[in-house]
């Protein structure tokens, strides 16, 4: 499955973006999707997680609350709707496909978008 990620820019403290990720080459259905970030400097880290069918939901803590993940079967794409933003979540947001369940472990996910860069102005 080939992922694309888009959406990302730049926003103030407070602001919202939504990030979009579009996929291809497989049936999107099957797999389950996460969105993970990386900082500079910083190792890449969970965001957020769906299911298949997108009826559970996994979240970091720090995204929990401001963060929503959903996705649309029909159109092969995943979102991340982000709101309250901080600067801290100033990274690049990279989309995953996984083949198992819901988790937050990096390694469950073998294919990966090219990422898409999310700047929070304080």
């Amino acid at each position: 499955v080939q992922l694309q990620a888009s959406g990302g820019g730049l926003v103030q403290a407070g602001g919202s973006l939504s990030l979009s990720c579009a996929a291809s080459g497989r049936t999107f259905s099957s797999f389950s999707m996460g969105w993970f970030r990386q900082a500079p400097g910083k190792e890449r880290e969970f965001v957020a997680a769906l299911s298949r069918s997108g009826g559970s939901t996994k979240y970091a803590d720090s995204a929990r609350g401001r963060f929503t993940i959903s996705r649309d079967n029909a159109k092969n794409t995943v979102y991340l709707q982000m709101n309250s933003l901080k600067p801290e979540d100033t990274a690049v947001y990279y989309c995953a496909a996984g083949l198992g369940g819901v988790s937050s472990y990096i390694n469950m996910y073998p294919y990966w978008g090219q990422g898409t860069q999310v700047t929070v102005s304080s």
